[in-house]
């Protein structure tokens, strides 16, 4: 498979860091970020790339040549004018003979790209998008999908938004089939030149991939890997101390992950019963500040809940994603976000006006019973005996030491726990940081 890398953005935002040479030049661990990206390509099998180029892209041909003393093969194209981040696909289209990595240059990431592209193959959309909960969806772009992973809206920082919504943010990473480019019907001979007064510029999102929402034949891709634009000088900060940490390559879902497992209800947040409202919702003090240190501590952080409501008949999957929704929100808009949410909707007792027959069962996923965090485990390829089950029950508790967990009760129950705390937060500031 081909990977095409944008690389001819002029990085005017991060001009203090470095301003004579292109963005994907400047360094991070000594090395371009661009180095880094091929690095991480080559060590997966991709080999075969394109990078097409602009400002100052001589240095970059330069620097990297054809390839062969970074172990790949690279191909380029220079846009001697403005074409718009999409409009040289269309200028190499006849080297696009199937399927195609689309990156960005100026990207840090370290992901595991087989994954992503077996997804791809097995969803059979003609594009799929990387995604990821990060710690600002309020100012990032937003995708809203189906249960199938089927993109249904994509929402810009200036679109109007849903109240509440599910983080789970574009990171610029693409699986793309070129029947995109022939269907969008552009010729390539007329890009670049001057159309009605203007240079005609083709524009990735807006025209080739946003028209595709609704159709069944775009997905998007949802994975905590690491993913970041190092676009302003106190993101390139962040980067950089990434990489010293070894942050970037743990995140890589090739290697096993830590992970704190965290029940819903009374511990996130404030117990109530059986949530049914929405407007009920209330995160607990210091909950979001909890879980943003887990996301800087590199733990994956993974909610677990019980939620027999579901088989009651009491609230339905659409009311509880929304619910859901408004955590993701309210821990968003404090610069926290969750990797995953597993609910079960099971129920073991029949017997209850408008229950769903269907759902009455003895499962294995409710817990005590370890199914959620199995299901975690082998979605994230998470090391269940180096992560942490925590919440305000004992079945909580069961549940992690049934998963194999190191476990930890908010409260003062003592049920074999491994550690007794007072809230969330100080879970995290006593066994995580």
């Amino acid at each position: 498979m081909k990977t095409v890398i944008m690389a001819g953005g002029k990085g005017s935002r991060i001009r203090s860091v470095a301003s004579d040479i292109p963005k994907p030049m400047i360094k991070i661990a000594g090395k371009p970020v661009l180095e880094h990206e091929i690095e991480c390509l080559r060590s997966q099998g991709f080999t075969e790339l394109i990078i097409t180029v602009s400002y100052l892209g001589d240095l970059i041909m330069d620097y990297f040549g054809d390839g062969t003393k970074f172990g790949v093969h690279i191909t380029y194209y220079k846009e001697e004018v403005p074409l718009g981040n999409a409009g040289a696909l269309f200028k190499i289209r006849h080297l696009l003979t199937e399927d195609f990595l689309l990156l960005n240059a100026d990207a840090v990431f370290d992901i595991d790209f087989n994954r992503f592209v077996d997804f791809h193959k097995r969803h059979g959309g003609l594009v799929t998008l990387f995604a990821h909960p990060n710690s600002h969806p309020y100012d990032s772009g937003l995708l809203v999908a189906d249960g199938n992973g089927a993109v249904l809206r994509w929402l810009t920082k200036e679109d109007d938004r849903p109240r509440w919504y599910k983080n789970c943010v574009n990171a610029g990473l693409h699986v793309i089939n070129p029947a995109v480019l022939d269907a969008a019907g552009y010729d390539a001979d007329r890009i670049g030149t001057v159309v009605d007064g203007e240079t005609l510029k083709i524009d990735l999102d807006r025209q080739l991939l946003k028209p595709l929402c609704g159709t069944g034949q775009m997905f998007c891709y949802c994975s905590p890997e690491y993913v970041k634009d190092m676009g302003t000088p106190d993101r390139y900060e962040a980067v950089c101390r990434d990489f010293e940490t070894g942050k970037v390559e743990q995140k890589n879902l090739k290697h096993a992950q830590k992970a704190v497992f965290l029940d819903r209800d009374g511990t996130i947040n404030k117990y109530i019963g059986f949530l049914r409202d929405i407007e009920e919702f209330e995160l607990l003090p210091g909950a979001a500040d909890a879980i943003r240190l887990i996301n800087e501590s590199g733990y994956l952080a993974v909610v677990v809940t019980n939620q027999p409501v579901i088989a009651r008949g009491e609230v339905t999957e659409e009311q509880l994603q929304m619910i859901h929704n408004k955590m993701e929100t309210l821990l968003g808009n404090e610069g926290a976000y969750l990797d995953a949410i597993y609910y079960c909707p099971h129920h073991p007792h029949k017997g209850y006006e408008g229950e769903i027959p269907e759902l009455k069962m003895v499962c294995s996923c409710r817990k005590p019973a370890p199914g959620m965090l199995l299901a975690a485990a082998e979605e994230f390829h998470i090391d269940l005996q180096n992560s942490w089950m925590i919440g305000d029950t004992q079945s909580d508790v069961g549940a992690g030491q049934n998963a194999g967990c190191r476990t930890a009760l908010i409260g003062e129950e003592e049920c074999g726990q491994d550690v007794t705390v007072r809230s969330l937060l100080d879970f995290v500031k006593t066994q995580i940081v």
